[in-house]
């Protein structure tokens, strides 16, 4: 499959940094409790000495929904929701050792992560801007469709596996215990976010890297 960013988008936000990982044999990982308790413990002693909608990564990001013409304190991007939900209830719930995994590095850097369960994407996948004809798969098992222009990652069947791009993603490709390969997608708006991509990038392999397989990126 081809990942990409459609060039008009990328043209009205020069300033997105994106790092891309392809995994497989997610389904034979584990991951040691310490290594994602560590990194949740960072994030809340930064929440303590500043509040999320302060932290650069997620300040840029307010700011693009708002380039985009949606309220911050009404859709934010994933990573500020992690956040919030860490200040208010003091951890996250366990959902699957690469998600769990990627929440953590999420809330500690601020930048938000998608893990994609490749095999319910169909064909290539494209951020972009909806045509309104997409569908998207709720979690609470609700079919919607995505507002023209509202930007969304689209695949071949017109399946929108995320909607208000950092916003929130589909339980069509959402990770599962048999998931097997996936794609994780990693997306920054702040000044430093080319390299803190990168970092992130690095750190999800040195935690994932065995049993995992880096197949592309």
């Amino acid at each position: 499959m081809l990942f990409r960013h459609d060039p008009a988008l990328l043209d009205e936000f020069a300033q997105l940094s994106v790092a891309t990982l392809h995994l497989d044999a997610v389904d034979a990982l584990v991951v040691a409790p310490d290594a994602v308790r560590e990194r949740l413990e960072r994030a809340r002693a930064r929440l303590t000495d500043m509040p999320e909608s302060t932290w650069p990564s997620v300040a840029a990001w307010r700011r693009a929904f708002s380039q985009l013409g949606l309220k911050p304190t009404q859709y934010r991007c994933a990573s500020e929701s992690l956040l919030r939900r860490l200040r208010t209830e003091g951890s996250l719930p366990a959902i699957h050792p690469l998600v769990d995994t990627c929440n953590a590095l999420s809330a500690e850097s601020g930048i938000p992560i998608a893990v994609f369960d490749l095999e319910h994407v169909v064909g290539d996948l494209t951020v972009r801007r909806a045509h309104g004809t997409e569908s998207y798969q709720s979690f609470a098992g609700a079919v919607e469709h995505p507002e023209p222009g509202e930007v969304i990652f689209a695949d071949d069947a017109e399946n929108a596996h995320a909607r208000r791009w950092s916003h929130r993603q589909s339980a069509l490709s959402a990770i599962r215990p048999a998931t097997r390969s996936v794609l994780v997608v990693i997306e920054a708006m702040h000044d430093s976010g080319a390299r803190d991509v990168q970092s992130l990038r690095a750190a999800l392999i040195d935690l994932v890297g065995d049993p995992c397989t880096v197949r592309s990126a």
